[in-house]
């Protein structure tokens, strides 16, 4: 079976790909424009809502019973720089914004796809293979969940770059995001009452230290740190938000129980915390 794909063919798709901008949330114009160009290589790709003109892309079998999907995510983080993300090509090394997470991957299962369907179409038919094409992934992965709610499959081939090695599982993700509150006073006062960023550096300390010490396999991370900009003042409030990276293996709801509890012992002596 010759399933030589078209390289010429993939390069233009990818640098296409890579020059249409689309963050998280405004994915319609690269949807548009992978439609069109599945419908003008013959096949019956439908449109899956997810949200107002926010669409998965999915190409079923001939008979529609699934056995593996093919599955990419079309929108990528937002641009560091708006005049410079488009797709630029040194050599063999091809650079640009989602070039790697993951319009490589789309456009290689694309063109892997489009190949078997043209060379094999019988065989495509038999393997029982869809392409499914998602929006939403780097923020709350909302076209992931509306693909999943219709339609089931027992495997799935998922194009995230894993350095050419299979990855057959894969970290979880918990988000916290923390607030400590104070009332806002001239500076000169500070020491009449509580200073939330201050609350918050021993909040963190204590989240880092359970970490360390009780989920030594957790890839923790302090994102984001900030207070109320409020001048020459004691701030109001001071918020953080954790990334928290779990091993498959990881019991997640033991470790959120555990923060919990940690938490409501800081409240006793910090009333003014919140978790999320």
């Amino acid at each position: 079976m010759d399933l030589t794909i078209q390289p010429q063919r993939l390069r233009h798709l990818l640098k296409r790909l890579i020059d249409i901008y689309s963050p998280s949330g405004k994915e319609e114009e690269v949807v548009d424009y992978l439609h069109g160009y599945l419908k003008r290589h013959g096949l019956s790709v439908m449109r899956q809502e997810v949200d107002e003109d926010r669409d998965n892309l999915i190409v079923m079998p001939a008979h529609g019973d699934i056995h593996v999907a093919l599955i990419g995510h079309l929108d990528t983080v937002a641009a560091h720089d708006l005049e410079d993300y488009g797709f630029d090509e040194d050599g063999d090394r091809v650079t640009g914004l989602g070039a790697a997470d993951m319009k490589g991957g789309c456009a290689a299962m694309v063109e892997g796809f489009l190949t078997l369907w043209e060379r094999y179409p019988q065989a495509a038919a038999d393997g029982k293979v869809a392409l499914a094409l998602v929006v939403g992934e780097e923020q709350d992965g909302d076209g992931a969940q509306r693909l999943v709610r219709e339609l089931h499959f027992p495997w799935a081939i998922i194009g995230e770059p894993t350095d050419l090695k299979p990855c057959l599982n894969h970290y979880g993700y918990l988000e916290i995001h923390l607030t400590t509150r104070g009332q806002r006073m001239h500076a000169s006062l500070a020491n009449m009452g509580e200073n939330p960023i201050k609350a918050m550096l021993h909040l963190l300390l204590k989240v880092s230290h359970y970490l360390e010490r009780r989920r030594p396999e957790a890839v923790y991370n302090i994102r984001e740190l900030f207070s109320s900009q409020a001048g020459f003042v004691v701030p109001d409030r001071c918020e953080a938000w954790l990334d928290n990276h779990l091993p498959p293996t990881a019991p997640v709801g033991e470790i959120m129980l555990e923060l919990e509890d940690l938490l409501q012992r800081e409240r006793q002596d910090h009333p003014h915390i919140d978790a999320a």
